[in-house]
């Protein structure tokens, strides 16, 4: 069964089976990840080191993920302004990303990690493995909180709100 709740990153409660404590060196991992964009160039997300950002893992073949995303790109327009990013990360094939994004609109960035996406996952806390699961990561580059399952687009807010 997926967390349904919020963790805050230095929250004790972290030790849940589904979920623990993020390895200090996540971040680390995010920015070095191996991504490449839906047509298989190979990106860098080095470009979001020094900024708020929202990581969200997802795969086309996730309901929950898919239901989440229209909620999640309406975030990302409400805060652009703060300086908030958000990224999808496709636990997915290139393939499988490019037919979703032709057929579903998203107003952030959306790289394939492949299956490694999975890994990179797991060092943020994630492991039960599942999806979605979404990382707030603040300027500094300190995991905010964490979410396995689908987003309450209210407690992220809260979240956003206090970076």
């Amino acid at each position: 069964m997926l967390a349904n709740h919020w963790l805050n990153g230095n929250d004790a409660k972290l030790s849940q089976s589904a979920q623990s404590k993020p390895d200090e060196s996540a971040v680390t991992q995010l920015w070095s990840a191996p991504v490449t964009d839906a047509t298989g160039k190979p990106q860098s997300l080095a470009s979001f080191k020094g900024q708020p950002i929202v990581v969200n893992f997802w795969a086309s073949w996730c309901g929950p993920c898919v239901e989440e995303m229209p909620a999640l790109s309406q975030l990302q327009r409400e805060y652009a302004k703060k300086g908030i990013r958000f990224v999808g990360l496709g636990v997915d094939s290139e393939k499988n990303v490019q037919a979703f994004l032709q057929k579903v609109h998203v107003a952030y960035p959306v790289y394939v990690t492949g299956f490694g996406g999975a890994d990179l996952a797991r060092a943020f806390g994630n492991t039960a493995g599942g999806l979605p699961f979404t990382v707030v990561i603040d300027a500094q580059g300190n995991v905010r909180s964490s979410k396995l399952g689908q987003i309450d687009p209210q407690a992220l807010k809260q979240t956003l709100d206090a970076l």
